[in-house]
């Protein structure tokens, strides 16, 4: 069975970044899709990124142009850089991985539901 590890996570200052990190392991496919979800108290989880193995990168609207999705030449770690942070974006950052697909076009790319495994996420808190 897949394990998914997050890291990186940590506090940081409004305005500022931190990059997030998260390695796969114990799979055997070649195709497959990667997204980043992230969760506050009192609120429900909601999809960041998404990025599928060819490396087509998908993003919520509201990151758009703070938050870049990549992963390494190895493929089995893929990383959330998370810039111009503001304190609504801390929470707690998973990431989840479906394989033998790539990740769908559109906003069910950032649903949770597609998603077979997860991490158990990394806090990103990030202070006024």
């Amino acid at each position: 069975q897949a394990q998914l590890l997050e890291s990186g996570g940590g506090s940081v200052q409004a305005g500022g970044s931190v990059r997030v990190s998260c390695s796969v392991s114990n799979y055997h496919y070649t195709k497959y899709c990667v997204g980043w979800f992230r969760q506050s108290p009192g609120n429900e989880r909601e999809g960041v990124a998404t990025i599928s193995s060819d490396g087509s990168p998908m993003y919520a609207n509201f990151v758009k142009g703070r938050f870049s999705i990549s992963q390494a030449n190895d493929k089995d770690t893929v990383y959330l850089q998370l810039s111009s942070l503001k304190p609504e974006d801390s929470g707690i950052y998973y990431c989840a991985v479906r394989f033998s697909v790539v990740c769908p076009s559109g906003p069910s790319s950032l649903d949770g539901e597609f998603f077979a495994y997860w991490g158990q996420g990394t806090q990103v808190t990030v202070s006024s």
